[in-house]
């Protein structure tokens, strides 16, 4: 029975990640979004670990130490930023890199699908940037994305979708300066 709920909680989550890639013209990442989830190496881990409230990986991270799944998931997925790390030259050192700022607006979509998925009725406008506030991973990002992550969760927080939306569409994904750039 777990694996169904899973299967259901991916489509759901890729169902609202695809909706809100649509409405920002990013058509085949909304469409191809998170398809390493029905993988085997995902997907059985997913089943084993569902809880239907957060990530399977975090119980998979607290029974193994670690999660296979989501080694898996975070290497061939490039909306998320632990792709985005490289060796330095200088410094020989493994490094958060920039994300491309398509990657990032999906990576804002797949966050807001992922809230409202297991948030349900508790989900609300802010519920990605308290996430992202309590979370370790500022520390692993590399600094410009965070910024430009948290300044468009607060945008989504502040003034909503449709004014988020246009702003991803019409500036982010036209590489227009963000305010602290000009």
């Amino acid at each position: 029975m777990s694996a169904w709920k899973h299967f259901c909680t991916i489509n759901a989550h890729r169902w609202r990640v695809m909706q809100g890639c649509f409405r920002i013209g990013l058509y085949r990442q909304g469409l191809t979004h998170d398809l390493s989830k029905y993988a085997p190496t995902e997907f059985c881990q997913g089943a084993r670990y569902y809880q239907g409230t957060r990530s399977p990986n975090a119980a998979e991270r607290e029974d193994k130490g670690y999660s296979e799944a989501w080694m898996h998931h975070k290497g061939r997925n490039r909306h998320h930023y632990e792709y985005w790390t490289d060796m330095n030259p200088q410094t020989h050192r493994y490094e958060p890199v920039m994300m491309p700022r398509r990657y990032l607006a999906e990576m804002v979509m797949d966050r807001r699908a992922a809230c409202m998925t297991y948030q349900g009725k508790n989900y609300h406008p802010g519920s990605e940037l308290e996430y992202l506030e309590k979370s370790r991973e500022r520390l692993l990002m590399h600094p410009e994305t965070l910024r430009q992550l948290e300044y468009i969760l607060s945008m989504l927080k502040d003034r909503g979708e449709e004014e988020t939306f246009r702003y991803l569409r019409e500036s982010v994904l036209q590489n227009k300066p963000f305010p602290w750039e000009e």
